[in-house]
């Protein structure tokens, strides 16, 4: 928080606060009971007091069998749920022996090529007893295919597997740009996966709508919640057109929101975005399924908050972002590592970020009552100006037309520009104070050794996949990535034929461009 006396979305910030800040609150109405609408308090009635959030670690480096030992090590040590990180090209659609791939297979998370990868990738590990999620865009449908065929393959139905795919395609037009088709396009293949998974992977997370990425774009916390929520809006409108019922899909909904250093304000986050979502849900989608109208979200510290210089600093900021995340009710949470500034965590960083996480869960009394800030005159006062600030934000995206509307205007681009330009002028002029940044330096850095990919992975992978399309029934996938072209023709649903021609062992930038080839590719208009 900048030393002005405002929080990081700009709202006054008072030094006390008392029952004057309160006047006319109604406990009933903006509370509730945890469990219950308007799920201010919490999504479950007892939250951590029975068992603690699902602690997840990403991670995903190099090649397939590499991760596979980082995740093995993890569930050793005790992570309840896995979080895949996946490589450039992975998360474009693209193959490593492509050339658009060349000098970044490996680099920023794993590389799966095909369903062989796949396999290595969870080799040993029980899929019907962890959780697992995949930080993975406009190919979702394809990674959630070859997963699910891993676990048929080793014997495990369908119905007996966890976890998330974040899926969400929209934040990508807004702050990452892993997107591959139009917006239309990718709202059909949303709706696509939502419906597959009602069908045959019942107890999967259809899509984590995301306001991480937009944060460490520079997002405020107002501004994380409301163009967050005004996605989820549109992916509802969009599956409510494609016939699917909202009390059905919408209570596999969930949300990734980042936690920084600031704890008041992003307890304050997390509690006004539950309240917004149920009433929306509630109100404008009349969804009577209370798991509809709950906003259940995962959570990750903020990486955009780590340094390079002093890294072991990022303990402590860690720490202290976790314990934000869990006093405000996340579901579950990634610790970053502290040399994540970096380079990719080392074992012993990644371990250290899991301990963090299980000090906080078994050593403080956090967990032994629901909600410890309810009542606050300052958390139930920074509550409602969160809310108030959203809702506005909300309200001129849907003077837009809506997410996709205002992201063709470049709307929400523009304010987070604005909001990161903000914190850039606060560092530089020492309004805001980083420690070992500008404040509190070392003369000198100490040495450290990062983890480094090899760069030979490259051309691993790219004899992997030589080999594979040397071995396989080519005419076998090819009938059906036709039959996959097809039904995107059509109204059909995709995933579907797509799952028989990753059986059949086509890769993803070859199912990718099948998608390419009928719906075409994105290209950002000039405005945005």
């Amino acid at each position: 928080m900048s030393e002005t006396g405002h929080t990081e979305s700009g709202l006054p910030f008072e030094p006390l606060y008392g029952p004057d800040d309160l006047e006319g609150f109604d406990p009933a109405a903006r509370l509730g009971a945890p469990g219950e609408y308007p799920f201010t308090r919490g999504v479950y009635p007892s939250m951590y007091t029975g068992r603690p959030w699902t602690m997840r670690q990403y991670a995903g480096f190099g090649t397939a069998k590499e991760s596979n030992a980082r995740y093995r090590q993890l569930v050793a040590n005790g992570t309840g749920g896995l979080s895949v990180a996946f490589d450039l090209p992975t998360q474009m659609g693209h193959d490593s022996d492509s050339e658009i791939a060349h000098g970044e297979v490996g680099k920023v998370g794993v590389a799966i090529d095909s369903v062989d990868d796949m396999h290595l990738l969870f080799d040993g590990l029980p899929l019907d007893e962890v959780s697992t999620s995949m930080t993975i865009n406009a190919p979702a449908a394809l990674l959630l295919l070859m997963y699910q065929i891993v676990a048929e393959d080793n014997g495990i139905a369908g119905d007996k597997i966890t976890g998330t795919i974040q899926n969400d395609v929209l934040k990508e037009y807004i702050a990452r740009g892993t997107y591959i088709y139009p917006p239309a396009h990718s709202l059909r293949l949303i709706t696509d996966i939502f419906a597959y998974c009602k069908a045959e992977v019942p107890r999967w997370n259809t899509i984590s709508i995301s306001g991480y990425h937009m944060a460490e774009a520079g997002a405020s916390p107002a501004q994380e919640i409301a163009f967050t929520l005004a996605d989820g809006i549109e992916y509802v409108r969009a599956a409510i057109a494609a016939g699917l019922d909202v009390d059905e899909f919408a209570a596999r909904l969930s949300f990734f929101f980042v936690s920084r250093t600031t704890i008041l304000e992003e307890v304050a986050k997390f509690r006004a975005a539950r309240r917004i979502w149920a009433q929306v849900m509630r109100e404008e989608f009349g969804a009577t399924n209370p798991k509809a109208q709950t906003l259940r979200f995962h959570t990750q510290t903020a990486g955009v908050q780590l340094t390079a210089q002093q890294p072991e600093v990022n303990l402590v900021r860690v720490a202290v972002q976790a314990l934000a995340a869990v006093l405000g009710g996340t579901q579950s949470l990634h610790t970053n590592s502290y040399d994540e500034a970096i380079a990719l965590p080392t074992d012993k960083s990644a371990r250290l970020a899991l301990r963090t996480q299980q000090v906080i869960a078994y050593e403080t009394d956090v967990t032994k009552t629901v909600d410890p800030f309810a009542g606050s005159y300052a958390i139930e006062s920074l509550t409602d100006d969160l809310e108030a600030e959203a809702r506005k934000l909300m309200a001129q995206v849907e003077d837009l037309g809506g997410a996709v509307a205002a992201i063709e205007h470049g709307f929400q681009k523009n304010e987070i520009e604005k909001s990161a330009y903000q914190i850039a002028r606060e560092i530089d002029t020492d309004e805001r104070t980083i420690v070992g940044v500008n404040r509190f330096r070392l003369d000198e850095e100490d040495p450290y050794e990062p983890l480094r990919v090899d760069p030979a992975i490259e051309a691993q992978q790219a004899e992997r996949l030589a080999r594979l399309r040397a071995e396989r029934d080519s005419a076998e996938v090819e009938k059906h990535l036709a039959a996959l072209k097809q039904a995107a023709e059509g109204t059909d649903n995709v995933l579907y034929p797509m799952k028989e021609a990753l059986r059949a062992k086509a890769t993803v930038g070859e199912v990718c461009n099948a998608l390419r080839d009928v719906w075409g590719v994105y290209s950002p208009p000039d405005a945005f």
